[in-house]
């Protein structure tokens, strides 16, 4: 029998917590070297303080299997910079960056902070159905999702790509090689 998900915007402060914990177990330092290559990492520790305001001027998306939230996608509003200074090089970097001929800071974007699914819930489909969820969440506030990815990380590069995102710009600082890409909801979906 197949696994049932369920896909919603944050509810409760309670997802909030049940976030970080799942964060915690894929952040790099917590991953072998094997796991990093072959399922991929996340990179940002985020706190619950800074996940609540970031929820509270937009919610973030989740996966459910029953009681246990197995998946989250985090919605990271321009205004939410200053809750990660960590990726204040990103958000400067934004500034500077064109989208099919447009400055991206005239378009309506916000950025997908972080993606993260529980490894014994990967392979069902909950990777686009986390970017579905969004597209249709913030579809008329927004016309595209930015974001950026280790280009170490092959499986979220691909991922993001099976979506229907696009390469935007490639970029070195001093902890990687990042890609820069964009999903633009008026481009057909995949």
């Amino acid at each position: 029998m197949e696994p049932t998900y369920t896909v919603t915007a944050v509810r409760h402060r309670s997802e909030l917590e049940q976030i970080l914990a799942l964060q915690q177990r894929n952040l790099k330092p917590a991953l072998s070297a094997d796991e990093i290559r072959s399922q991929g990492f996340v990179t940002v520790q985020h706190d619950l303080t800074a996940l609540e305001q970031m929820h509270a001027m937009a919610p973030s998306i989740v996966a459910h299997h029953g009681e246990d939230l197995v998946a989250y996608a985090l919605t990271m509003p321009r205004e939410a910079r200053a809750l990660a200074p960590v990726l204040e090089p990103m958000f400067a970097l934004f500034d500077t960056l064109q989208f099919r001929g447009t400055p991206l800071s005239q378009l309506r974007f916000y950025v997908m902070g972080q993606i993260c699914i529980d490894k014994a819930h990967r392979g069902q489909g909950l990777f686009e159905r986390l970017y579905h969820q969004h597209r249709d969440h913030f579809r008329n506030p927004f016309d595209l999702i930015v974001t950026e990815i280790s280009v170490r990380n092959l499986r979220s590069l691909r991922a993001h790509e099976r979506v229907g995102f696009e390469p935007l710009h490639t970029y070195r600082d001093a902890t990687d090689e990042w890609a820069v890409v964009a999903w633009d909801w008026a481009s057909p979906s995949r």
